[in-house]
């Protein structure tokens, strides 16, 4: 028999109910036992897919440069064929906003399988676990080697585990870096050791970081760094899917044959086996109920159930199920809950797609000369702007530059630019009065700026004139 760990009682989503959230069991490190089941295969999939997006991505090519490329020095965003300034900063808002409101509906849903299936934390930690596997053995092995005194042996297990942790870490931190330095140059320049001192510091904290948290801390940064473990029980309600244990089938739980007889022994499904404390990444027994170290990866799930299968037993003895539907009661997926964050995470994703689609791919910003005015070679009052342009698209564009409304006032000054892709142009200006009798001291005046190929993309900012007071 394992022993028991102790439990606390919080309060959840509904009033009245309440679940049992039970510490990781303190100790040494956790050696997770390999297993093999559908929720394994699924969580591979998702690791699969997250390290070709990740790596890949980093290599792409688009339109003669970098796909995604955030240019911290330059202050553009290449996605692909889009380019984002620090104006359009806004939109990256809405992307947290969706991404939040996405974490809540599905931790409303089926709890914590965010961590347990693509969170980078989780997703390093399963890699380098691999990497234990096949350097120092299965579970039972590596407690031997850490039991085992020094040797020739047991340090070249070792030291092979710790290349493979290294190698990993160097990698991902060139990728990471890569997305705000150009990859190719950076790789290049750190293989023949002529890299930049910045770019390359950023490489080594980078890397270490990943070595350090995926091989060191692993699941302690899920339990004591990351505050989605400390919240997760406020959005759980009595139909959220958790990996729970069916306590009802499976008690009381003991050892027995095959082929005996257990009910008439008085005994439940569960052979206490401990199968399902083996597996667990984060060292719990699932068997004591919802617990805040849990990540819901089905580890535990995969390997109640070759068990169970093994024994001619039922499958499902750990499984995602609510705690309604282990009271004997019928999960409700669809709930209010669960609807109204559904609703807002597609009512801001359709505002997000509209503000992509309006953002203008042209930027102008206009600041008037600190003199008040000045009288021209005409004796018309003027009044000096600068007006920065920036084409925030990915071809060259021609534009047109005007006043709105400009009556009874005159630009003077380049009337069609020439931008470049990503090009700024600061451009001097200068506005004249032309019928003074028309206005006051001071008046508003709009400039404007359109693509003459376009006419959609269009921008335009207000100022203030000022001339003398008319008596």
């Amino acid at each position: 028999m394992t022993e028991r760990i102790p439990t606390r009682i919080i309060e959840t989503a509904d009033t009245g109910k309440t679940m049992r959230l039970t510490p990781a069991k303190a100790g040494g490190p956790i050696h997770a036992r390999s297993f093999h089941g559908m929720f394994r295969t699924l969580r591979l999939l998702g690791a699969g897919l997250l390290f070709v997006l990740f790596f890949g991505t980093a290599w792409l090519d688009w339109n003669g440069r970098q796909a995604v490329l955030w240019d911290l020095g330059a202050r553009q965003f290449h996605v692909f064929g889009t380019t984002f300034w620090p104006q359009d900063f806004i939109l990256l808002s809405a992307i947290l906003i969706i991404a939040a409101f996405g974490l809540f509906f599905i931790t409303v849903l089926a709890g914590r399988v965010w961590c347990g299936y693509a969170c980078p934390q989780s997703t390093w930690t399963w890699i380098f676990m691999w990497a234990e596997k096949i350097t120092e053995g299965d579970r039972s092995q590596r407690i031997k080697l850490d039991a085992a005194p020094w040797s020739l042996d047991k340090l070249l297990r070792r030291g092979a585990k710790h290349v493979i942790w290294l190698a990993v870490s160097l990698l991902t931190a060139v990728a990471f870096v890569g997305y705000f330095t150009p990859v190719r140059e950076l790789s290049a320049g750190l293989l023949n050791l002529t890299a930049e001192p910045g770019p390359a510091t950023w490489v080594a904290l980078f890397a270490a970081a990943t070595y350090l948290n995926a091989g060191w801390l692993r699941e302690q940064v899920c339990l004591h760094m990351c505050p989605y473990s400390r919240f997760q029980s406020v959005m759980f309600d009595s139909d959220t899917l958790n990996v729970s244990y069916d306590a009802a089938r499976g008690e009381s739980r003991g050892p027995r044959r095959k082929d005996s007889d257990y009910l008439a022994e008085g005994l439940g499904d569960c052979i206490d086996c401990t199968m399902c404390v083996q597996v667990c990444p984060t060292g719990i027994d699932i068997r004591d109920g919802l617990q805040l170290d849990c990540i819901s990866c089905g580890a535990c799930v995969d390997a109640c159930d070759e068990v169970m299968g093994k024994m001619g037993y039922a499958r499902g003895l750990v499984r995602y199920a609510s705690e309604r539907s282990l009271a004997g009661g019928k999960t409700h997926l669809l709930r209010p809950r669960l609807v109204g964050y559904g609703l807002v995470l597609l009512a801001m994703i359709a505002a997000f797609i509209w503000a992509l689609g309006e953002r203008s791919l042209v930027s102008l910003d206009v600041t008037r000369d600190r003199t008040l005015y000045r009288e021209n070679g005409a004796g018309q009052i003027e009044n000096m702007y600068l007006l920065k342009v920036i084409n925030k698209s990915q071809q060259t564009q021609h534009y047109s530059v005007g006043l709105q409304g400009a009556q009874p006032f005159a630009l003077q000054g380049p009337r069609e630019l020439t931008l470049a892709p990503g090009e700024i142009s600061d451009v001097a200006y200068s506005v004249a009065l032309v019928e003074p009798s028309r206005v006051a001291a001071t008046h508003e005046i709009r400039f404007t700026i359109s693509n003459q190929n376009d006419p959609a993309a269009w921008d335009s900012v207000s100022s203030t004139f000022i001339a003398p007071a008319i008596r």
